[in-house]
Formats: C-alpha cells, structure tokens, sequence
C-alpha cells in the first residue's frame, strides 16, 4: 500500500532488511484466525457506507469467517475512540485488551468545511484512536478520510482494492499477525 509508485516500497526490501539483522517480522493479512470489529460513524453516511463495503470485502478476500466480525455504528467520527475502547475492553469497567476483539477498523469521513470543526474532529479523533491502540496494545486501524472535498472522499471509497476501507481491512489483519507472536509469553514463542 502507497500513495503512489514514487513511494512504494523496493520489492527485495524485507530480504535486504533480514539479511542485515537478527530479527525482521512482516504482517501478512492473508488467511489468519483473527476477531476483529468495525466501528462506522454515520455522519457522512454515504461514504462510511462505501467504506465498511470495502472493509468487508477486504476481511472475506483474507478469508476471516463473517461470524468473527461485528460493526458498531457511532453518530460521527468524534464518537469512534470511545467504541473502539469499548471493544478492546478498555472502558466500562473491562480489563484493557480483555480479549473481545483482536483489532478495531474504525471508519468515517470528515471532509472539510467553511469553518474550525475539520480539524478538531480529525485531530482528536486521531488522537483518540491512537491513544486507544497504545492504552490496549491491539490494534486500532484509522481508516478515517479527512479530505477537502466530497468528491475526493468518493475517490477514495470506490468499489476496488483502491477503497481505504479495504486497505485498512488488510492493515488490521496485519497487525493482528505481526504483534500476536509478539504478545505472547515468552516461553510460548
């Protein structure tokens, strides 16, 4: 995943890494065991919609079985790191990373206006889903477009591979595989 050819990654990166160190671990989304949840705001509805479409696409191209997954609907993208918090059992009274879920996509639009409220709901909803992540030590995708435009937000939740819903479907699950060996007992790995 990159933003443009320019800035794609050298196909023989990881094997130049590896050969250079004593430990290189890569994330693959493909086919893993894995728990995840979807937070979708609906404010901008008609692109979170195209976004968790995607980000369904993604999980069942990686074959996660359906049952595994669950969506929780917000009111906008302000509310998504509280029911990302919830779903990793970080509020409420559950332990921090109780086990509910094994990684959280959290999706929703925030496109640019005429006045301040863009940058407070996508600077503290970032900050929010990071802190989230960082609090749980699971992951928490931001799969949140800020954009200037509706029409650029359309662009970016076509029905294709190209959907940020979809590459943040593949980036939890990537997550989800490099840390889980990782996070368990040593004398376990």
């Amino acid at each position: 995943m990159t933003s443009s050819d320019e800035t794609a990654i050298s196909e023989d990166a990881f094997e130049r890494v590896a050969a250079r160190v004593g430990s290189s671990r890569r994330g693959r989304p493909g086919a893993i065991a894995a728990r995840v949840a979807v937070a979708c705001a609906e404010f901008n509805g008609g692109i979170t919609e195209r976004l968790l479409g995607g980000a369904l696409d993604g999980l069942e191209a990686c074959a996660v079985a359906a049952s595994t997954v669950q969506v929780l609907w917000v009111p906008g993208a302000f509310e998504l790191p509280l029911a990302a918090s919830h779903l990793l059992g970080g509020a409420a009274g559950a332990a921090p990373g109780d086990g509910r879920v094994d990684a959280v996509i959290a999706l929703g639009a925030v496109i640019r206006g005429d006045t301040a409220h863009f940058d407070f709901v996508a600077g503290e909803c970032a900050r929010g889903l990071q802190r989230v992540a960082l609090d749980t030590g699971r992951p928490v995708v931001f799969g949140v477009l800020t954009t200037d435009t509706v029409a650029q937000a359309l662009e970016r939740c076509r029905d294709d591979a190209t959907n940020k819903g979809y590459e943040a479907a593949l980036t939890a699950l990537a997550m989800v595989d490099v840390l889980g060996p990782l996070a368990a007992p040593a004398a376990l790995r």
